[in-house]
């Protein structure tokens, strides 16, 4: 069969019929699906995002009450700009090939003082107004030791202020700037209140001036925080709300727009104290105070009990009768202090002021350190296991007093010798006594040669087994005089006698 016979055989027909239907198909479903596939893609992209009303509600809500607090505060937020001026030596180069690497010197320079002039940033929330004079309350860290202080607000108007007062023991101070401009004080809450969980809103400038008037949202992670920088005696608010640099006497808020702290200080792992979520602020509470002293008088006073204290440890707690319970240990009383002429002993728990409880040594130094001088407070105290009230007239703390170690009784602080003391110290198993953990320069122990590791055995000759007789002999034994039974370097001696 020849090529045309083959060609127009009927078996070819149908086969050509068949392979041009088949790629016509093929042809007609790839159009088909270039043309539907964006309108496909359209619709998937236009179908909306199903909410509950619900929930959407609550989230606007909440939305809008976060965006009220930040339109209320801001405005009585500032931006503290200072700049710290320090005279320094310029060094001498003797020994230094200056010459050669920069070429000749002024010689005449070398040795004398220049000026260095530095710049600081940080926050202040304005509290006060009285005769076109605004008062901002911020941080001491902040403007300790400025020579110039520039107040900016949130509209970017600056003004000179004022330095009015420090308070270094609780790092807050004051100042102020005059204008006829208009600014809102900051409404103050009661950090009191304040609790686990509460929302917390952090507002200043952190990072410098770019990030200036950033508002930050968390919770409040815990209360009642103690060990800030510099002895600081604050009981601390503490919030994972974002607190960085430059943020520091800015306000710490809450939900219903009401200051309820100063943000002070973080806890960071970071180079350079970058936020990890550990931020910390003085409660308001801590501060009022403050805000009318410093606007009264420039200075701010604190009470003083006259008493040193301490946390005990299990076994002096034991020994006492005073475990599982909140308070401060008296260890040592100034003698002619108000806490020795109100009653209050060494030895004595002190659990209550006023009847607020007291849940360690700086919640109770804070808390008398807020009693205003000549007022009286009720201390609530455990003395031989028996709860008893003792009423005692504050004084102003000064640093002379607080200073006088010659009147700190009796200057010495016991532990109990427990069975590992024991033996790290090698003593056999009945070795009798207290451990003098420490001796205070200067009190009466001092000066009747007590020393640090001694075993005290007697006081004024009265046999002490235990903490507890130690501290009664002490209350009960020791009005005109005092001296120790002690053995030292496994010698028994007495020691020198201190007549009050």
């Amino acid at each position: 069969m020849n090529i045309m016979q083959k060609l127009s055989s009927k078996n070819l027909f149908i086969f050509n019929l068949v392979l041009i239907g088949a790629i016509f198909g093929f042809s007609m479903a790839f159009f088909s699906f270039s043309c539907s596939a964006p309108k496909a893609r359209a619709q998937a992209q236009e179908s909306p995002v199903i909410i509950p009303e619900n929930a959407l509600a609550v989230a606007d809500d909440l939305q809008t009450v976060f965006r009220s607090v930040s339109e209320k505060l801001l405005p009585s937020v500032v931006e503290l700009k200072t700049v710290s001026v320090r005279r320094q030596q310029t060094p001498n180069f003797n020994g230094i090939p200056w010459e050669f690497f920069f070429g000749p010197r002024d010689r005449d320079q070398e040795g004398q003082e220049r000026e260095f002039r530095s710049q600081g940033l940080g926050s202040g929330i304005i509290v006060r107004v009285k005769d076109g004079t605004y008062y901002a309350l911020t941080n001491n860290h902040v403007v300790d030791g400025a020579s110039e202080i520039r107040v900016a607000t949130k509209e970017g108007r600056e003004y000179p202020a004022e330095l009015v007062g420090t308070d270094s023991r609780k790092d807050l101070a004051m100042v102020s700037f005059k204008t006829n401009d208009y600014y809102p004080l900051a409404a103050l809450g009661d950090s009191d209140r304040v609790a686990v969980g509460d929302w917390a809103i952090a507002i200043g400038n952190p990072l410098g001036e770019q990030f200036s008037f950033s508002v930050t949202m968390g919770i409040v992670s815990a209360v009642g925080r103690t060990g800030g920088p510099g002895g600081n005696i604050n009981d601390f608010i503490q919030t994972d709300a974002p607190i960085n640099q430059g943020n520091s006497g800015g306000p710490l808020v809450n939900i219903r727009g009401e200051v309820v702290g100063i943000n002070t200080w973080i806890a960071s792992n970071v180079s350079g104290g970058g936020n990890v979520g550990l931020g910390f602020a003085i409660p308001i509470n801590n501060a009022k105070r403050s805000i009318d002293e410093f606007i009264e008088t420039g200075t701010t006073s604190y009470g003083w009990l006259g008493v040193s204290l301490l946390e005990p440890n299990r076994e002096t707690a034991a020994g006492l009768g005073i475990e599982g319970k909140r308070g401060a240990l008296a260890t040592h009383v100034f003698l002619g202090s108000p806490a020795d002429i109100g009653g209050i002993r060494a030895g004595d728990f002190i659990t209550h002021v006023n009847g607020r409880e007291i849940r360690g040594v700086n919640q109770l130094q804070m808390i008398v350190g807020d009693l205003r001088p000549g007022n009286r407070a009720v201390f609530s105290i455990i003395r031989d296991r028996v709860s008893r009230e003792v009423n005692v007239r504050i004084e102003a703390r000064t640093d002379q007093l607080a200073a006088d170690n010659r009147k700190l009784w009796p200057g010495v602080t016991v532990i109990p010798l427990t069975d590992q003391m024991k033996q790290s110290l090698q003593l056999s198993e009945d070795a009798a006594g207290l451990l003098a953990a420490q001796v205070i320069s200067g009190s009466p122990a001092d000066i009747v040669g007590l020393r640090q590791g001694d075993r005290i055995t007697s006081v004024n000759g009265e046999n002490v087994s235990d903490i507890a007789s130690f501290f009664k002999v002490l209350r009960e034994k020791t009005d005109s005089e005092l001296w120790f039974g002690i053995i030292r370097a496994e010698a028994s001696v007495e020691s020198l006698r201190f007549k009050r």
